[in-house]
């Protein structure tokens, strides 16, 4: 089954570093196709929430030329994308003109598009700390919910997949969202990975909150509650298509801080990229939502995928 990839492009490094990380891990992947979305600010700026409350106003005078930057940032995306080993034919773009702000039309655009996952780079966390964190990355972070999004922290060159395991659907999902990526992957290796919280424990879900999902027979075949669901994430991954060779079970460890262990148990085995399930909107903040805060904040040189 073919796959398409939304990536968000403004021209900036932090754009680049997503796609060195796309060729890095997919070139190879013939059933995976990339589209590139530029934003092209249409009411100069800090102007364009005038467009939510009118939304047939002129573009502004400005308007060709920022979009004409935007298809620059394309034809520099898509050469570096076949740089890395993309064929052409699997290269798609297109500019969007801003018209509730820069992340709301790439939310937009990854909600309303049959798209498997959004991409975005950040800026990382720097001398200042997480404010570098805020505007569009962490606008998207917090209000794209209805597609998966990999978040890209600098120049990440392990192929290596840290999927965290916990009782929970959404982590099953992530299971499931990994599985469908990576199934005709040639050779990427995921490591299975429970950190158990000293404090604040998460209850396990009960076994029926899965049936909606994997259906009740397989529930009650492969869900093992007791053991953190390793065997259900396992199969998962299978049922996709990943072979179990490619499959690693870690040692179940405890911290007092999960987040932070999630990313020294990344860089210890060598994976450059950690896979979370996210809670539902509305689910409440809790544990398993603080540890994914902090690991999309607290990640350097390594992509973490928010899906579930």
């Amino acid at each position: 089954m073919e796959k398409t990839i939304l990536v968000a492009i403004d021209g900036s490094v932090y754009s680049a570093n997503s796609l060195d990380y796309l060729a890095r891990l997919f070139a190879a992947d013939s059933s995976l196709r990339v589209h590139l979305l530029a934003v092209a600010p249409s009411g100069g700026a800090g102007k364009e929430w005038m467009f939510d409350v009118d939304p047939h106003r002129s573009p502004t005078a400005g308007s060709d030329q920022r979009t004409q930057k935007a298809g620059r940032h394309l034809r520099e995306a898509t050469e570096r994308l076949q740089r890395g080993g993309f064929p052409a034919d699997r290269i798609h773009s297109s500019v969007r003109v801003a018209t509730g702000g820069i992340a709301a039309t790439i939310r937009d655009e990854a909600e309303r598009g049959s798209y498997d996952s959004l991409v975005i780079g950040r800026r990382g966390l720097g001398a200042v700390g997480g404010m570098l964190f805020g505007s569009t990355s962490g606008d998207l972070v917090e209000k794209c919910q209805r597609v998966p999004l990999w978040i890209v922290d600098g120049s990440v060159t392990e192929h290596r997949f840290l999927l965290a395991v916990h009782c929970q659907p959404a982590s099953l999902k992530a299971a499931d969202h990994l599985g469908f990526i990576l199934k005709d992957h040639p050779n990427a290796a995921i490591c299975l990975y429970h950190s158990d919280s000293v404090f604040g424990k998460q209850s396990p879900a009960r076994a029926e909150a899965f049936h909606a999902q994997w259906g009740r027979e397989w529930c009650d075949r492969h869900l093992d509650i007791d053991n953190f669901l390793f065997y259900a994430h396992a199969q998962v991954l299978m049922d996709n298509g990943v072979s179990r060779q490619r499959i690693t079970q870690l040692p179940v460890q405890m911290h007092l801080d999960v987040g932070s262990d999630l990313l020294r148990q990344a860089r210890a085995h060598h994976c450059g990229t950690i896979v979370l399930g996210r809670r539902p909107r509305g689910g409440g903040a809790g544990q398993f939502k603080g540890v994914s805060d902090k690991a999309v904040k607290q990640a350097e040189n390594l992509a973490v995928w928010l899906a579930g």
